[in-house]
């Protein structure tokens, strides 16, 4: 959730299928009325207002919430700037609300340690020291006007623009509670206000009310600013009309764990290169945010982060569902505009396909644009701009500008174009079984959607995780032997294939020689000019039942081991051999027990499955 640099990962595609293309969910018929003074041209709202008459206020906010258990109820601050004409003309105008734990006074703690004789499930403490956290750099120092840019577009537009400071960071009171409902609510809060539900006062002290807005919200913001509104949205609060979250987070257990793994976010695009987050966890973000000063203060509420999250079993508990929005999605009213992307091995794609797939469920009016960047938005995009701004306008002005009649999807290429699509996945993908064979005990296997025939070996390799690098080191030359992973390889594509949505794979396999393993699959494009990792996964051998429950496994006994991978929006090139690679430790992401476990793989009773549009792809 620390602000990383985004680079954009290219790879050569060939051209998509045609997909048909209908209208969005049904809009709800609650929209405001546009007011007569609102300049639109072509359905976009236009800069009419001076940004230099603007009104600047800071102002705290009480909230319902104790986060520091102080005896008093936090105080929330913002800072605001609205049209000079709210004043000079009794304007009333919506709100652009970004809240963030990241404005003033960060940094401090250290990621946990990922190294360990053999993975903590087996009662083993950890070696060595803390790794150093790289601690931001990146984030926004104070500017003598409001930090970032929002204001600067929107307050010309005519709206205003509110950015908020979360409980225990920046000027607020409290101490940062990461995720939880005190957090969401430290958050709402300001929505109260801003349609006359709570109290707010001035640096002064004099109680100040919001009458110049309409009280209609759209809250926005990027990665951990993005969850917030996620967080908001889930509490069905009156006033918050639309949320646009992007890079943003649905459930804090799937950024910090996989599957019963441990299992660290990446500072990098596509998780190539070392990953500064190795070891972060809900602790290290909460001593990061709440800055140095608040440490001692906020003890109760950091090391009970650390406790509660288990970073020994891995596994799912109350402390991570109190933190998971998507089984709170049916209490959505407001609409959203998921933004996401597909490189994004920071926050990563499960967070917005889980959640797309709950809007959905629950009828949520919605749009999504994935991009093929890493961690943030669609830097530089025109019409991304262009149909962000249509969206507030409908949603805030109710100006009635198409936007959701409009195909629901934009998905970007890697030759920066963009194809709309009716819904995602794309309409028309279906599930697709590869399975996995080998001719003897050595040689890298093959996938195929007949089943195999001939020899039936199994396959073994010893992981050295902590040692190797899996994308520089056992993800190329798929055609050699390898005694330190497993490759499968399809037969090159007669024709494209599109992957649209989240693939998954089903291992036979046993752990000879020890109690616990990492099992780590990564799906790769091999091409005439060398490989792109597609999409990767990860489980832990002990959660094949439950995502709450570790069951011990016996050494050398097989079991059938089922997990997801991320989800993608991948073309295949016509020529281009499908591959799966089959690890353990991925050095970049998860605990890193010293090599030396011995798995086993049975490639006959294996499989990969790929959603494929069109179902069909001809190996």
């Amino acid at each position: 959730m620390r602000k990383s640099r985004r680079f954009v990962l290219l790879a050569v595609v060939a051209a998509l299928p045609f997909a048909t293309i209908t209208p969005a969910a049904a809009t709800r018929t609650d929209l405001p009325t546009p007011p007569p003074w609102l300049k639109v041209e072509n359905g976009v709202s236009q800069p009419q207002f001076d940004l230099a008459n603007a009104i600047e206020e800071t102002l705290f906010v009480q909230t319902t919430v104790d986060s520091d258990l102080d005896g008093k109820r936090d105080r929330v601050r913002l800072k605001l700037s609205r049209p000079g004409e709210t004043r000079t003309r009794g304007l009333k105008v919506p709100v652009i609300f970004e809240h963030s734990p990241y404005r003033y006074n960060i940094g401090g703690g250290a990621n946990h340690n990922v190294d360990f004789s053999v993975l903590p499930q087996e009662g083993v403490q950890p070696n060595g020291k803390s790794a150093a956290a790289a601690l931001g750099t990146t984030i926004a120092k104070p500017k003598p006007d409001l930090p970032g840019g929002l204001d600067n577009y929107w307050v010309p537009r005519g709206y205003a623009v509110v950015l908020g400071e979360s409980i225990g960071t920046g000027f607020s009171d409290g101490c940062p509670t990461v995720g939880d409902d005190k957090e969401t609510q430290g958050t709402k809060a300001i929505i109260d206000w801003l349609n006359g539900r709570a109290q707010a006062w001035n640096e002064a002290g004099e109680p100040v009310a919001a009458d110049w807005t309409t009280g209609d919200v759209g809250m926005t913001g990027t990665s951990y600013n993005g969850t917030l509104p996620n967080q908001v949205a889930t509490t069905g609060v009156e006033g918050l009309r639309t949320i646009v979250p992007v890079s943003a987070i649905a459930s804090w257990y799937d950024y910090y764990r996989a599957n019963g793994l441990v299992r660290a976010p990446h500072s990098n695009v596509s998780g190539v290169g070392t990953n500064d987050f190795q070891g972060e966890d809900l602790d290290v973000l909460g001593y990061f945010v709440e800055g140095p000063d608040r440490v001692a203060k906020c003890a109760h509420v950091t090391d009970a982060l650390l406790q509660y999250a288990d970073r020994t079993t891995g596994d799912y508990n109350a402390y991570w569902r109190a933190r998971d929005y998507l089984r709170q999605a049916k209490n959505i009213k407001a609409s959203v505009f998921v933004v996401h992307g597909l490189e994004d091995y920071n926050v990563m794609p499960h967070a917005f396909a889980s959640w797309w797939s709950q809007l959905e469920k629950y009828n949520v009016p919605r749009k999504i644009w994935l991009h093929k960047g890493g961690h943030g938005g669609p830097g530089g995009v025109t019409d991304y701009q262009r149909t962000l701004n249509r969206w507030m306008d409908h949603w805030l002005f109710g100006v009635d500008n198409g936007i959701m009649t409009e195909p629901t999807a934009d998905v970007q290429r890697p030759d920066g174009t963009y194809e709309k699509y009716a819904d995602w996945p794309v309409p028309g993908a279906k599930a697709t079984t590869l399975r996995l064979a080998a001719q003897n005990a050595t040689e890298p296997g093959t996938l195929s959607t007949k089943a195999p025939s001939g020899p039936k070996p199994r396959q073994s390799f010893t992981d050295r995780g902590r040692e190797l690098d899996t994308d520089v080191s056992l993800l190329p030359n798929p055609d050699v032997a390898n005694p330190n992973r497993l490759a499968y390889l399809s037969a090159p594509l007669p024709k494209a294939a599109h992957l649209s949505g989240t693939p998954s794979v089903s291992l036979r396999a046993s752990v000879d020689n020890r109690y616990a393993a990492n099992l780590t699959a990564v799906l790769v494009d091999y091409g005439p000019d060398g490989q792109t990792t597609v999409t990767r996964g990860w489980t832990d051998v002990q959660n094949r039942k439950a995502v709450d429950k570790s069951t011990p496994i016996q050494q050398g006994a097989e079991y059938t081991f089922t997990w997801p991978l991320e989800p993608d929006d991948y073309v295949f090139a016509a020529g281009h051999r499908v591959g799966l690679v089959i690890v353990s430790t991925d050095m970049n992401f998860t605990l890193r027990p010293l090599p030396g476990t011995e798995l086993t793989v049975f490639p006959a009773k294996s499989s990969v499955t790929l959603p494929v549009v069109g179902g069909k792809l001809g190996v």
